[in-house]
């Protein structure tokens, strides 16, 4: 559900005790994790069991699995996740009581305040390009508070509240929660048409971007990815309005650009040039262009906030990944399964590319969920091409999420856009079984990889104990005779 943000919006410690509506979630997750740290009293409750609950309430936080009404006595303050209805019994009886409702942009917004934030925004690449930004500024020194949608490798967290004035977020815009805030510089990844359930045109959409440069401070900056056509009129747009701009690429219009561009396996290295300059080289552990943009991105950021190219190099070079984000699962019997987010079709294109040049001279089986309905109705036949760049292909049922199912929107829109041969594309609908598929499909040498925003991330660990399985299972080769 969307809750309105009340116009006025109090600092955390003004909230008193807070009781978070999913909790488990990647969203408010981290925002009870600094609320926590603040010595701020909190509580939520979530679905399903998982390990972020463990750690919450290893922290000090009161949850519950499963949604009561009973759960929000003696809160002052109910935060609540999109992916919640309005018929949630914890919301219905927050209504009730007349307590504070606020979505998580507000929340976000409240642990924010006196901060000097850096805000991330863009259709893709958000997650990946506020982690590698935490961990430059981490390795310059600085101990930046953040909150990103996936788990650091590093720290295995989500957020954290620094001792330093910056604030490092994931500012996402699917439900306009980037309009809340008030950053002091902004990086936008790129500009494409998604969440459009929400925005209704790709104009809207686009607006929405326009409407977040007027939320940027005055004396601050903006960074954003001029290869992409969305983000180099925002760059244009902003300019017009006296902020200060960083376009970045490996375009020649790009002020912060890569140059002598290398992917080989899992790196990427590339050349740092700034205004003519030449800065030095970076070397990245994740493979795939896209990183390579983000990358930009975060050290053209920590640049302009006075940091120090080597050492920004130096902790790009460290950043290991977020999971979620092409995450190595395992490997078994020289095949090796990935775990990525990606759900729209320009991310699923960018992980393929990255999968590949992982692979080398093997192939790539996938399993891809597609995510929502209208996201599907939207965009299943791009996903489809998209997916036509592995050697195999299963497609598996659509995960609803908020979502009601609509008649004649299914996963087959997907499917059947995959440009492949008929035996290298399966349709599966059963999630138990599409294990079995990807792992009857895998050679010695293959990628497998896992796509999508659902619970197909729960799949990697069910293909590796089936690989491991039939790997038991395989009759041991026997000298030849003649030999």
């Amino acid at each position: 559900m969307k809750v309105p943000v009340p116009s006025e919006l109090l600092p955390a410690e003004a909230l008193g005790r807070v009781h978070f509506v999913g909790i488990g979630g990647a969203g408010l997750s981290g925002i009870a994790r600094i609320m926590l740290a603040r010595g701020i009293e909190v509580s939520g409750s979530d679905a399903k069991p998982s390990a972020t609950i463990e750690a919450l309430r290893a922290l000090g936080a009161e949850c519950f699995v499963g949604h009561a009404a009973e759960q929000v006595a003696g809160a002052d303050t109910v935060v609540v996740s999109t992916a919640v209805r309005a018929d949630n019994p914890e919301v219905v009886e927050a209504g009730r009581l007349g307590l504070r409702l606020l979505p998580r942009s507000a929340a976000l917004e409240a642990v924010m305040q006196g901060r000097r934030v850096v805000a991330v925004a863009g259709t893709h690449g958000k997650t990946t390009t506020t982690s590698m930004l935490t961990v430059a500024l981490q390795h310059c020194g600085a101990d930046p508070s953040f909150a990103i949608g996936g788990d650091l490798n590093e720290s295995g967290s989500n957020a954290h509240d620094g001792t330093g004035d910056l604030f490092v977020a994931e500012a996402d815009e699917s439900d306009g929660a980037f309009l809340v805030y008030s950053p002091y510089a902004a990086l936008v990844t790129n500009v494409e048409a998604d969440h459009l359930d929400n925005y209704g045109t790709e104009e809207a959409y686009r607006a929405a971007f326009t409407e977040f440069l007027g939320r940027i401070d005055p004396a601050g900056f903006l960074v954003a990815c001029t290869d992409d056509p969305g983000a180099a009129a925002l760059v244009a747009d902003a300019a017009e309005r006296g902020l200060r701009t960083i376009g970045v690429g490996i375009g020649a219009d790009a002020e912060v650009r890569a140059e002598n561009l290398r992917q080989v396996g899992a790196t990427s290295t590339f050349d740092v040039v700034d205004r003519g300059r030449r800065l030095g080289e970076v070397r990245l552990q994740v493979p795939g262009q896209h990183y390579v943009l983000d990358a930009l991105a975060a050290l053209a950021s920590g640049l302009r906030l006075g940091f120090g190219f080597a050492d920004l190099a130096r902790g790009l070079g460290a950043y290991s990944g977020t999971r979620r984000r092409m995450e190595l699962k395992g490997e078994v019997g020289g095949i090796r399964v990935y775990d990525s987010y990606a759900h729209h079709p320009k991310e699923i294109s960018g992980d393929l590319e990255a999968a590949r040049s992982l692979a080398g001279p093997g192939r790539i089986v996938v399993a891809f969920q597609p995510h929502m309905v209208s996201r599907t109705r939207i965009f299943g036949a791009e996903m489809g091409q998209a997916l036509g760049a592995a050697d195999e292909v299963v497609v598996m049922d659509i995960y609803v999420a908020r979502e009601d199912p609509e008649p004649g929107v299914t996963a087959a829109l997907v499917a059947d856009a995959v440009p492949l041969p008929a035996e290298q594309v399966v349709l599966e609908p059963s999630w138990s079984a599409t294990a079995e598929h990807l792992v009857d499909r895998a050679l010695p040498g293959d990628v497998i990889l896992t796509l999508g925003a659902g619970d197909v991330t729960l799949l990697g660990p069910s293909v590796l104990a089936l690989l491991t399985q039939r790997a038991k299972e395989a009759p041991e080769e026997t000298p030849d005779d003649d030999g």
